[in-house]
């Protein structure tokens, strides 16, 4: 007789996967049942394309008029190494790119693709049909992390904790030796000036110039060790913002490069006026006065003297690890980019708005604002919450 418990598939669909366009306006959802594309503030539903399989990695450009989908989860739509690149307005395939190996991630802008396998990247013009430009070598990169700028590309080295940065339009490499242990992420600033990290220790962010490959800043976002879901620089570049499986959003400042750039936010806030001066001072009390005069004692351990986040604030992972035989045990996911669910993925709508998703069962929705307390200080306030797939 079998008595193994039932499982109950009377809950609706599954996010597998979660991705934010370009300017953060919209997100796009793989789903074990298809894709759809939501608005991203307020949280509406724009796009939903019903396969009744499932697709792994759905990422789109502009606002869904192109959306590169692989298929994933238990009954993939689309074998796991092709890319099909889908026509919203036509609702069809207009090509498909096929590789050796699974792929992890896909990139899109006007003119590039960028596709990132276990251990490749490769660079394609975006045409019909695409036209290969590149592939390049990497450490395994089982997330599939790569970003894709204007004017370069980042993805890991052929070394484990390296970044390699490609000049889009002379094809010139730079390499920068950003940890001793893999990397976990990668983020490139709005305006392309900054390459941020973090390794599998996650318990730092370091901070380098994209020009000239020097380390300019090196920021602390704990002392226990974290898995990194998450790093976003704001619009303006002048802030990080950096999600973690401690359920912890934390905010920095970003070293500013040789112009002012700390107190922007905060003079551009409506209800609140604020000179550059008292925001710098701020963010001086939030980050390097946080152990006091502790930091100053140049025989203390380093981590009394490195510069911490001036704000965080809690934010739901909703872990909900797969029941195998009525055992809450946390299974890979088949066909997606680290076997789980993307959790903690930041979007910044504007210098003060930040938005957090995350796949899963009970894939959600949060925003956050930014703002000064009467305190002078800077606060991370959520400002509300949805699970986007309508799940009570």
């Amino acid at each position: 007789m079998n008595t193994r418990p039932a499982i109950d598939d009377s809950t609706g669909p599954v996010s597998l996967s979660v991705a934010f366009n370009q300017d953060n306006s919209c997100f796009s959802v793989g789903l074990d049942s298809g894709f759809c594309v939501f608005r991203s503030e307020p949280c509406e539903l724009q796009v939903s394309q019903d396969f009744n399989a499932g697709i792994g990695v759905a990422e789109m450009l502009g606002r869904a008029n192109y959306i590169a989908i692989v298929g994933g989860g238990r009954q993939p739509k689309f074998p796991q190494n092709k890319v099909i690149l889908w026509d919203d307005a036509k609702k069809k395939a207009i090509f498909t790119l096929e590789f050796r190996s699974q792929v992890h991630r896909v990139r899109l802008s006007k003119s590039r693709i960028v596709v990132a396998l276990q251990n490749s990247v490769h660079l394609y013009a975006f045409s019909s049909p695409p036209e290969k430009l590149s592939v390049f070598e990497t450490a395994d990169n089982p997330t599939g992390l790569c970003c894709l700028g204007s004017k370069i590309i980042a993805f890991p080295g052929r070394t484990p904790g390296q970044v390699q940065l490609v000049e889009i339009g002379n094809g010139n490499v730079s390499i920068i030796p950003a940890h001793s242990t893999p990397l976990r992420a990668l983020e490139l600033s709005p305006d392309g000036e900054i390459v941020t990290t973090a390794s599998e220790t996650g318990t730092l962010v370091r901070v380098f110039s994209a020009a000239n490959c020097t380390r300019i800043g090196e920021l602390r976002r704990g002392v226990d060790p974290a898995v990194i879901y998450s790093i976003a620089i704001s619009p303006n570049s002048a802030l990080l913002a950096v999600t973690s499986d401690k359920s912890t959003m934390h905010i920095f400042d970003l070293p500013s490069l040789g112009r002012s750039r700390n107190g922007s936010m905060i003079s551009n806030r409506p209800h609140r006026n604020s000179n550059s001066s008292s925001a710098t001072g701020s963010a001086d009390e939030g980050n390097k006065q946080k152990w006091g005069i502790l930091g100053k004692i140049p025989l203390l351990p380093r981590v009394f003297s490195d510069v911490y986040s001036f704000t965080s604030a809690h934010f739901e992972t909703d872990d909900d690890p797969q029941t195998d035989l009525g055992k809450r045990v946390a299974m890979p996911i088949p066909g997606i980019p680290g076997g789980k669910a993307r959790k903690g993925v930041i979007g910044w709508r504007d210098d003060y708005t930040i938005l957090v998703i995350g796949a899963g069962r009970d894939g959600r929705w949060e925003k956050f604002i930014l703002g000064e307390g009467e305190d002078g200080r800077r606060h991370l306030v959520r400002n509300g919450w949805k699970r986007y797939l309508g799940k009570n």
